[in-house]
């Protein structure tokens, strides 16, 4: 009698599919995929942990870091967590910037996806395609923070500044220009033969699963479920925008990728619409022992100064309490958990990292499938490393 033997092969943790330090171990039998299992803890930075030594403001800048795709959602999450602390209100102008920024960098998330997705199955070209355009919203980002991957641009209570002159008429212009660009990426790949072969049918998983795993954002919608926490718990003036959320059929690789495209289309209708609708007034909210005032009441007010100085060294301290709030970021559900006992730093800070909970299903969805459909599975689940190891 033949004797089966088993190969066991490792997947990463340093290898470019991977998409950050995850290591993969799987058992083969040929070349299909027996069972998987998923190792982290390679790049834990202690973010949580970090923000429990720091200042409620010192902490925006730590978020920036935890999805550094989508730094500015990271900012957004925890703001409003802060803010719903403290119990105030960001004004309209405040809160349509706030959505202008946030959907800029969920469309830029998606086309650094987009690009590393192709690659990832062999095709380089839509990768210099999709870069373009982000290099276009990373201009915009500058033009307005003066930082372009990690802007920390979000403060509890509002901005760092309002937009510049300018802004608006370049970034309507982008909106213009952007949907004819994405019909060009989907020249490139959605009736491409190969590419078709390689997502079509490939990581399906039962939609009772997904849901009893946690899995949000478009892994989810993309098995028929229209989850979106825009339309069912609305933040930041959502209910006042027009879009639609995207959905799939089968919950494949390729459902996924058609729920990105789609979603790119929706987030540029809702910037469009928050620019050509975007409210004057102030953008930050009257909440003097948490704003830092700006810049130039500092150089003419000694009253001013000091009060920039006091809550830039020592921070305010919100009632005792805890709260969670949790946006709808370029991933899926993204969460702050934050405890109060009353001092200038948050007694436990708890971050529920859409990546994380997203990544687990993945050993379910490639069993019994080829090794190359792991590389397209884990594609598609559009991970961030430093977000699971948080």
């Amino acid at each position: 009698m033949a004797e089966t033997e088993f190969m066991s092969l490792n997947v990463g943790p340093h290898h470019p599919s991977t998409h950050g330090v995850l290591r993969i171990v799987c058992e083969l039998d040929g070349e299909y995929v027996r069972k998987a299992t998923l190792h982290i803890g390679y790049l834990h930075s202690g973010f949580e942990k970090l923000c429990e030594h720091k200042t409620y403001h010192q902490i925006i800048t730590i978020t920036d870091r935890i999805d550094y795709m989508a730094a500015m959602m990271n900012n957004f999450a925890y703001v409003l967590a802060v803010e719903k602390l403290l119990d105030i209100e960001v004004p309209k102008r405040g809160q349509y910037i706030r959505v202008i920024m946030a959907e800029m960098s969920r469309i830029a998330s998606h086309l650094f996806w987009l690009g590393a997705h192709g690659h990832d199955l062999g095709a380089f070209t839509p990768f210099f395609y999709a870069i373009r355009e982000r290099e276009d919203l990373f201009d915009l980002f500058e033009m307005a923070t003066g930082g372009r991957l990690t802007p920390s641009y979000f403060r509890v209570g509002g901005l760092a500044a309002d937009l510049p002159d300018g802004f608006v008429e370049k970034a309507l212009e982008f909106t213009k220009i952007f949907p004819s660009r994405v019909d060009e990426y989907e020249g490139l790949l959605t009736k491409n033969i190969i590419y078709m072969e390689r997502t079509k049918g490939v990581g399906i998983i039962p939609v009772d699963d997904l849901i009893s795993w946690g899995v949000t954002g478009p892994i989810l919608r993309a098995s028929g479920v229209a989850h979106d926490l825009r339309k069912i718990q609305p933040y930041s003036s959502y209910r006042e925008f027009d879009f639609d959320i995207p959905t799939g059929t089968n919950g494949d690789v390729w459902d996924r990728y058609q729920v990105r495209i789609k979603e790119m289309h929706q987030s540029n209708r809702i910037v469009r619409q928050a620019l050509e609708n975007l409210p004057s007034g102030p953008i930050n909210a009257d909440a003097p022992q948490v704003k830092i005032p700006s810049k130039a009441a500092t150089l003419e007010n000694i009253e001013a100064l000091i009060h920039h100085f006091l809550i830039t060294a020592e921070g305010f301290r919100p009632p005792v309490g805890e709260v969670y709030h949790a946006i709808e970021s370029p991933r899926g559900e993204l969460g702050f958990y934050i405890v109060s006992n009353g001092e200038n730093r948050p007694y436990r800070c708890r971050i529920r990292p859409p990546t994380f909970v997203n990544l687990e299903p993945v050993a379910q969805m490639v069993e019994g499938r080829l090794l190359a459909d792991l590389v397209s599975v884990l594609s598609s689940i559009d991970i961030v490393l430093a977000e699971v190891d948080r």
